[in-house]
């Protein structure tokens, strides 16, 4: 069966979800490469590390864990606040005209902070230089060497000094993560690098362009959703939305959805029109991580979530995302590792087929991690 709205201009929840996975390579063709997958989806949540490898890999004809790890290695992904003060793994060739349209906004917000911090432009100006003499040439730094590199040149870093310092800097185009670093038996985490160092220089584009090019990215990458979607996920302002689907014109079309308008690509909606939906997309059960785009790409979760499992997936609201299944493109349970096994914990028993269908997303993510 093919994509088909049942009106000009209309689509059932279905069809919705339908095209916000196709747009997130999630069903339907998966990109090649993590690095791939982070330029289709413009940006991914990222501050739970591990949950953001796996949200790259999982988007990919197979990648694993080591792969996403060399990636980042090689610098074809980085990782940084680009928006909503949030860690994100991003293109590398992206990152700055993103902070052009976000960075005013964001650093604009952390004076009240910086002064409960006793933080002053000269200690941001000092950190900058200390950093960028220890980074230039290639270099790069862990979080914990760089609290002792500042504590070293007289920059006090407790109480979140050292944190927020980091953030600024990030916030105005000087640092990102980068490398990969490896202590011992831990998890794997970033080194921080120079961002002119680490990714190419961004194009020419105007205030504008700039503001188009972030809502049609953002909108290639997640498929349909709403103005106020793209603003919550920006931290952006409905004026500059509204200027972004100016500038777009006829490469944005809307559907209506129960009632509410979406933006969409025409593209996406010639390439769902044109891709039948095969019976393994249909009957497709997901292993999605904590902070998956699919939920968090968007204000409004209700096509996706019911009210009454919201606390099943945030629990007590402590802003800590569990790992999702989803199955018709809707969210049926959570789950779990357990060493090398996964737990699931679907919010009502799953049929065989659905069963089955898991079984294998647990084979997928298995191979993911080795």
């Amino acid at each position: 069966m093919t994509f088909s709205p049942p009106a000009p201009g209309r689509a059932s929840r279905g069809e919705l979800l339908r095209l916000r996975r196709l747009a997130q390579a999630i069903d339907g063709p998966r990109e090649p490469d993590p690095a791939a997958a982070a330029r289709r989806l413009l940006a991914l949540q990222g501050q739970d590390f591990a949950a953001g490898c796996w949200a790259l890999a999982l988007r990919t004809t197979g990648a694993t864990q080591a792969d996403v790890l060399a990636e980042l290695d090689a610098g074809r992904i980085i990782r940084s606040w680009p928006m909503r003060g949030t860690l994100h793994f991003v293109p590398p060739e992206d990152l700055r005209w993103m902070l052009s349209v976000t960075a005013d906004r964001m650093v604009a917000g952390l004076g009240r902070r910086q002064q409960q911090l006793g933080l002053e432009a000269a200690d941001f100006a000092h950190a900058a230089d200390v950093v960028t003499a220890a980074l230039t040439g290639g270099n790069s730094i862990g979080r914990a060497e760089l609290m002792q590199l500042w504590e070293d040149a007289g920059i006090a870093t407790t109480g979140q000094r050292g944190y927020h310092l980091i953030y600024y800097l990030a916030q105005t185009g000087l640092l990102c993560w980068g490398p990969v670093v490896r202590v011992g038996n831990g998890n794997p985490t970033q080194a921080l690098v120079l961002l002119d160092e680490w990714a190419p220089a961004p194009p020419p584009l105007s205030a504008d362009e700039a503001l188009a090019q972030f809502l049609l990215r953002y909108l290639h990458g997640h498929g349909p959703a709403t103005v106020r979607d793209f603003v919550w996920w920006t931290k952006g302002t409905v004026a500059g939305a509204k200027t972004a689907r100016a500038v777009l014109g006829d490469a944005l079309t809307t559907l209506e959805v129960d009632g509410v308008e979406y933006l969409v690509t025409a593209e996406l909606l010639e390439r769902a029109a044109a891709t039948p939906a095969s019976r393994a997309e249909k009957e497709a059960v997901h292993l999605l991580p904590g902070f998956d785009e699919y939920l968090l790409g968007y204000q409004d979760r209700s096509p996706i979530l019911d009210d009454e499992h919201a606390e099943l997936i945030v629990p007590g609201g402590n802003g800590i995302f569990q790992p999702i299944i989803v199955a018709g493109g809707r969210i049926v349970g959570t789950w779990r590792r357990d060493g090398g096994r996964v737990l699931p914990q679907p919010f009502a028993p799953l049929t065989p087929a659905r069963e089955a269908r898991l079984e294998r997303s647990a084979r997928a993510y298995a191979a993911y991690a080795g």
